[in-house]
């Protein structure tokens, strides 16, 4: 309960304090909580049922439906503010960023950010193109309680340009220009204004071979120098360039930037896999023993020297890059392996929270939905980060010891349906059933 009031007066105080500002920010907290509790998807009707039932506020349908598709509310304040709650966000001297974009399938027609997007985890039953949203992601990559977990950080709808020249009308923000964007240009902006919040900090980017190229680390580069870092997987055939040895003689014309040609990721495989010696990884929640092998060379799509991993497996391998020079080829495993947690980061919004389920249209709406989807995640983690003791696994799973994002969302309920909480938000103390709210939780556990 008192984890929940220094996380969430904090993002109280951004608002006014007018009597709307001060309603509003009471509307704020509960709705959060009601993303955050584990009773029901997070479709507004539902939202409005948890209001009512859970929570014993008495809210006006149209007026709460006119606070979710509020313009009002302080997004570009809160989430900052949100940030500096993190206890301990650098990892080893560096704040490690996982970078990913996910698509949102709907229904609707006029639903605001909706367009035919390419899905390339597509499966064979699937459209190929089916009508979603596109957003683009950033998120914390941190050991919380001795598992890696993903906070959402900031994000961006992906609007393509196709749908904006032609002037379609979910694409439109009231009262803003629509200005087209690239996945890479909003992926630098959100890096820069990430990095320009923790000052004189070392940034790494984790990112898949999409986003890992010069579209992304040459602008943040401009800005941030070098600072800024990108960690990700290379393709099978880029090709990699010796270190250029230094110049011993004056000789004429300008140094080389580039050696001799090594050959393709491929073909450098088969070559030094007989080199490949053993480390022991923190991998996937275990520490495995991996063959590896890694080579300092030159990047042409980069223009920098990167040190490069291949990890090999029984009957394939991957080859993963840094630009960080100081990272250690345990490390370069280990943050490359922790990035899959942006993609259950991705379920736990989508299919655990319900932002998949949403039914919001308008602009402002969506937008609204999708920053409470988020931030109950990131709440969620930083909630978990501050427990004193690691909290027990209730499914349990073979394999699998450590806790779950649904544990700590049961963690959360019971303080936040605890008859204490209201104190939090200066409401009225509220009659609630307790014999109803345990039955609830008991179906939930």
């Amino acid at each position: 309960m008192f984890i929940l009031r220094d996380i969430l007066e904090p993002l109280q105080n951004e608002y006014s304090s007018t009597h709307l500002g001060r309603q509003r920010s009471r509307w704020f907290v509960y709705t959060l909580l009601a993303f955050i509790v584990p009773f029901t998807n997070s479709i507004s009707s539902n939202i409005l049922r948890s209001l009512n039932t859970l929570f014993g506020i008495s809210v006006n349908r149209r007026r709460f439906y006119t606070f979710m598709a509020s313009n009002k509310l302080p997004w570009t304040k809160m989430w900052p503010r949100l940030w500096s709650m993190i206890p301990n966000p650098l990892t080893d001297g560096r704040l490690l960023v996982a970078l990913d974009d996910v698509i949102n399938p709907k229904t609707g027609r006029k639903i605001f950010g909706c367009s035919h997007i390419f899905d390339h985890a597509a499966k064979a039953n699937q459209s190929k193109y089916p009508w979603a949203q596109n957003v683009v992601l950033l998120g914390l990559l941190k050991r919380i309680k001795g598992r890696w977990a993903c906070l959402p950080l900031a994000h961006r709808f992906y609007l393509p340009k196709k749908a904006i020249t032609s002037k379609s009308d979910n694409m439109n923000i009231p009262g803003k220009a629509t200005l087209f964007q690239t996945k890479l240009e909003q992926a630098a902006e959100m890096l820069v204004q990430l990095a320009h919040h923790f000052d004189n900090v070392r940034v790494t980017a984790v990112c898949d071979s999409w986003f890992g190229n010069d579209g992304l680390f040459k602008p943040v580069r401009k800005h941030l120098g070098d600072a800024f870092h990108l960690l990700s997987r290379l393709r099978s055939n880029t090709v990699l360039y010796a270190i250029t040895p230094k110049r011993t003689k004056k000789k004429r014309g300008r140094s080389r930037k580039y050696g001799d040609r090594l050959g393709t990721c491929t073909e450098i495989a088969a070559k030094i896999k007989t080199n490949a010696s053993i480390h022991r990884v923190f991998l996937y929640g275990h520490y495995r023993d991996v063959m590896v092998a890694a080579k300092l060379v030159m990047l042409k799509t980069l223009k920098c020297p990167v040190r490069v991993v291949w990890v090999f497996r029984k009957t394939q391998w991957i080859a993963l890059f840094s630009t960080d020079l100081n990272l250690s080829i345990e490390q370069i495993i280990e943050y490359y392996g922790a990035r899959w947690k942006i993609e259950s980061g991705f379920k736990e919004i989508k299919q655990d929270i319900g932002s998949s389920k949403s039914q919001t249209r308008n602009a402002h709406a969506v937008i609204n939905h999708i920053n409470f989807s988020m931030m109950a995640a990131t709440v969620t983690w930083i909630y978990g980060a501050r427990l004193e003791n690691i909290p027990e696994r209730r499914h349990k799973v073979r394999g699998r010891n450590s806790f779950a994002f649904s544990d700590l969302r049961h963690i959360i309920a019971k303080a936040a349906l605890n008859e204490d909480f209201d104190a939090v938000c200066r409401n009225n103390p509220k009659s609630l059933k307790k014999s109803f709210i345990n039955t609830l939780l008991r179906m939930v556990a």
